[in-house]
């Protein structure tokens, strides 16, 4: 019979209660054993989130050398590894962590199973401190998961976690290497995926600005020929503002500038087709201060007021463009107005389609896709016209990403 605390217990109750102690005690320890490997993933997946999450600012620039560095000491802080490290194809170009000292950010990969991950496209694991190929005696590192990081399928760099003890090469740890190897390489993918749209936007631009009629230009000078004769002081100044026109449109104008730039160069335009034209081109425009601040995508306005003049005029009769900037609904919005020959209800519903039409037809549809490109759903243009009547092109500068084309 049982002593003390339990002198008063009947043996046959005190040794059931010891077999539900202990039985219950066995399951407790299974149920942790059991829902561990549950816990384990739970952690693992929060450890490759935040690692990626974080690493995104980074990665968005591609992988470089700043990059990997900053990527390796984040992956460091929230992982169980003694060191990380990535690499390119044929250089080391991060490195956090034990031997931080000695593993030279910059230099040629040394480890020989790195090598062999990036020519097969397979992770490697390193047991030992041979495997991992460091020439120092002294130094820490025993083991190694070495996963490849891949763009379209390819291989372009590693990722390296190291540890003190081959202990830890389990496969929560080999998972989670991979894993956020997966994710890493993703990132550098859509990486490649903005820099090849970025460009093809410079592209367009370009393409956009040798689109300026050649006509225009030939126009202009005759015109500034005949002046010679008559106004020579005009003529001078129509010249100095002429030059200054084309240098800015040969200029690298690839960011945005204030609307209020934008619409002087289209004004500029519109001065040398006046001194063409004379009383037969009429321009006025109403501009409110508070919207010309607003930065846009440069050389948005001009191809639609040369559109107005190239498109608008008529045989007879003057021929009126009006450039009106205001904000609407809390948008910005840019309307370009002629009085001109108008649009037909047949090519009405194709002007902004990219390749559609001729000459400068063409850049409607480029400066939409630019708009929308810069500031998402609801910014763009709009074009209503009437046979006969005019044509109005509006440009909205949307105030939210949210609203919806209108």
């Amino acid at each position: 019979m049982g002593a003390g605390l339990f002198g008063m217990v009947p043996e046959p109750v005190f040794i059931a209660a010891t077999i539900a102690l202990a039985t219950t005690a066995m399951g407790t320890v299974a149920m942790r054993l059991i829902s561990r490997p549950d816990h384990i993933k739970a952690l693992q997946s929060h450890q490759i989130v935040v690692i990626a999450d974080r690493s995104l600012a980074y990665l968005r620039r591609g992988l470089d050398a700043e990059t990997a560095q900053e990527v390796c000491r984040l992956a460091l802080a929230e992982s169980e590894a003694a060191a990380v490290a990535i690499t390119d194809t044929e250089t080391v170009l991060g490195f956090a962590g034990i031997g931080e000292d000695h593993h030279e950010v910059g230099g040629p990969i040394l480890t020989k199973a790195t090598r062999e991950a990036l020519e097969t496209n397979e992770h490697r694991i390193l047991g030992t401190k041979d495997e991992i190929g460091c020439p120092r005696r002294d130094c820490l590192l025993r083991a190694a998961i070495v996963v490849p990081l891949e763009v379209r399928e390819k291989p372009v760099g590693t990722l390296k976690f190291y540890y003190t003890t081959a202990r830890l090469l389990n496969e929560t740890q080999i998972a989670m290497v991979s894993g956020l190897a997966r994710l890493l390489s993703t990132q550098l993918e859509l990486s490649e995926l903005e820099h090849q749209t970025e460009l093809a936007c410079r592209m367009e631009l370009k393409a956009l600005q040798a689109q300026i009629n050649p006509h225009f230009l030939f126009n202009t000078i005759n015109t500034i020929a005949m002046m010679i004769r008559t106004d020579p002081g005009g003529a001078r100044d129509l010249l100095r503002e002429f030059a200054a026109f084309y240098r800015r449109m040969l200029e690298d104008n690839e960011g945005l500038v204030p609307l209020e730039r934008e619409v002087e160069y289209a004004l500029t335009y519109l001065r040398f087709e006046q001194a063409r034209f004379g009383d037969r081109l009429r321009v006025v425009s109403d501009l409110d201060p508070e919207v010309l601040a607003t930065h846009v995508p440069a050389f948005i306005l001009q191809p639609i007021v040369e559109n107005c003049v190239q498109h608008g005029v008529r045989e007879e009769g003057p021929l009126t463009v009006s450039i009106t900037a205001g904000r609407v609904d809390g948008d910005v919005r840019v309307a370009i107005a002629d009085d001109g020959v108008g649009i037909s209800e047949e090519d009405l519903p194709r002007v902004l389609e990219v390749g559609f039409g001729t000459g400068l037809g063409i850049a409607l549809g480029n400066v939409h896709d630019r708009l929308k490109g810069h500031f998402g759903p609801g910014s763009g243009l709009s074009v209503e016209s009437e046979g006969g009547e005019g044509t109005v092109v509006t440009v909205t500068i949307a105030s939210s990403p949210e609203k919806v084309d209108r």
